[in-house]
């Protein structure tokens, strides 16, 4: 089909009828009933051996005892959000206040294995009481006047513990130092995609700076190299809202030629370097633009031989499949080699707020997690039969999602896995060790008050009880239930 029919196709299905694109994305992953079962037992069995092999990390733990569904772990992200944003200490000790005395924080005391977990919840439970004024007498005024005391402290305390959390999410404050951070891990077999933290530009030295930022990131992993395959060498993840301030369609006409230039100069650099280049994906509102910027790099002759032009899809798209289809054709016009990496969605919740605000007949993503698996497999399936001019990247921290695509294929060369890093690291080193398959890491490199945003939505994506990330470590939960299939072959994270 040509590429601009298919533009036709994604355009038309921006606010599809759910359950429509729902049937036409089951037929397209195709698993019969028996392809089913033996994929939910598969997971089961790995789910078992992720529980069996080792400890889970801190982001796990963190998220098994204050899922999003707590008021208490909506509260420990405001509070985050006051150390970070509010400019005065005044303001924020208040913050704290309100945020930590009303919620009932003992009932998670006692209840992780993690150290980190339960040292927290002590101290919110004991802070907790600290800041509570609703009690009289000279008790309540020694409260008070501990309360008076302690606000500093408590500001101070919990500054440390952002930074633990920083420590543990972004793996380095600069590519030298997450690199060296990393080697472990690379000495190990595994790969890095690195992600410069910070969100879009606002500003033309904004745009500047984050372009430079990603350039100098090219040149220093450039030594770290080990050949002209793609597939065995670190890459870089970019968006495309940090290299331009007017990323919208209203100033398409003057920001496209600016943004593609851009691109294309980081493009040259990674093919310079032999490694791969990924643009996230972002805001639904955005995708058509995104194409625009993605069709004028691609068809450089300056990239022609290099296989490292990757590009990001998010499977709670209803246009995601539609997306592939127009990535594949692109491909073969320009005799092209590129990446795709698949992954669930990072902005559900912001897409599903602005289409409310708006007003909208629809919504530009699934409204159920069990639609986005159908659309996560259905793609994945289509990724893997076009592994002719498709390097597919597989990022899920789901055991089901992760027997699934063993399933598809048995040629454990044309693919690989990728997951965040400080997340996903027990099940993908059981599947890399069984399966002998490739896994590469998503690593935010920063400042650690660049954290915020990244681990909202990291949050967002993974912090609600049905989660296979918050399951995980739920040893009440079975292994089948985890692993069950939802309605054709979907896992339980978005």
């Amino acid at each position: 089909m040509p590429l601009d029919a298919i533009r036709q196709q994604i355009r038309a299905n921006y606010l599809p009828d759910e359950d429509e694109a729902v049937k036409r994305l089951s037929a397209t992953a195709g698993l019969s009933a028996e392809e089913r079962k033996a994929i939910s037992a598969r997971a089961a069995d790995l789910v078992r051996a992720v529980r069996g092999s080792t400890d889970p990390r801190l982001m796990e733990v963190f998220l098994s005892a204050y899922g999003l569904s707590t008021k208490e772990g909506v509260a420990l992200m405001c509070l985050a959000e006051a150390l970070l944003r509010v400019p005065d200490t005044e303001t924020m000790d208040d913050l704290i206040a309100d945020k930590i005395a009303p919620h009932d924080w003992s009932a998670h005391s006692g209840g992780s294995s993690s150290i980190f977990v339960n040292a927290s919840t002590w101290a919110l439970m004991l802070t907790g009481r600290v800041l509570d004024e609703g009690e009289g007498g000279i008790e309540g005024t020694l409260r008070a006047m501990v309360r008076r005391l302690g606000e500093p402290v408590i500001r101070k305390a919990v500054a440390a513990a952002m930074r633990e959390m920083g420590e543990q999410f972004v793996l380095g404050r600069t590519i030298a130092e997450a690199v060296k951070r990393g080697r472990p891990m690379t000495q190990k077999g595994y790969l890095y995609s690195f992600d410069m933290l910070g969100e879009a530009a606002r500003t033309e030295a904004d745009a500047l700076r984050y372009h430079r930022a990603y350039a100098d990131a090219i040149s220093s992993l450039d030594a770290g190299s080990n050949g002209p395959d793609i597939r065995y060498n670190h890459g870089i993840s970019v968006k495309l809202s940090a290299l331009h301030p007017r990323y919208e369609v209203a100033q398409r006409e003057t920001m496209l030629p600016v943004m593609a230039e851009r691109l294309l100069s980081l493009a040259l650099a990674a093919r310079h370097s032999r490694m791969g280049l990924n643009i996230d994906a972002e805001e639904a509102d955005r995708l058509d633009l995104s194409l625009d910027v993605i069709e004028r790099v691609l068809a450089e002759p300056e990239l022609a031989g290099w296989d490292g032009f990757g590009v990001v899809v998010q499977a709670y798209g209803p246009r995601a499949a539609f997306a592939i289809d127009w990535l594949y054709a692109l491909a073969k016009k320009y005799d092209r080699r590129i990446m795709v990496r698949l992954v669930k969605g990072a902005y559900w919740d912001t897409e599903i707020k602005r289409a409310q605000t708006l007003g909208l007949t629809g919504y530009p993503v699934f409204t159920r997690k069990a639609n986005t698996d159908v659309s996560y497999l259905a793609c994945a399936k289509k990724l893997l039969s076009m592994t002719d001019r498709i390097y597919p990247q597989f990022a899920t921290h789901n055991a089901h999602t992760v027997a699934a695509i063993l399933s598809m294929t048995k040629d454990r060369d044309s693919f690989e896995f990728q997951r965040l890093h400080g997340m996903g690291e027990a099940l993908h080193e059981t599947v890399r060790q069984a399966e002998g398959t490739r896994c590469r890491i998503y690593a935010p490199v920063g400042a650690h008050s660049d954290l915020l945003a990244y681990l909202v939505r990291r949050l967002l994506e993974n912090g609600a009880n049905s989660s296979f990330v918050h399951q995980l470590t739920d040893e009440e939960v079975e292994p089948e239930e985890i692993a069950r299939d939802c309605g054709i072959g979907g896992g339980t994270l978005r």
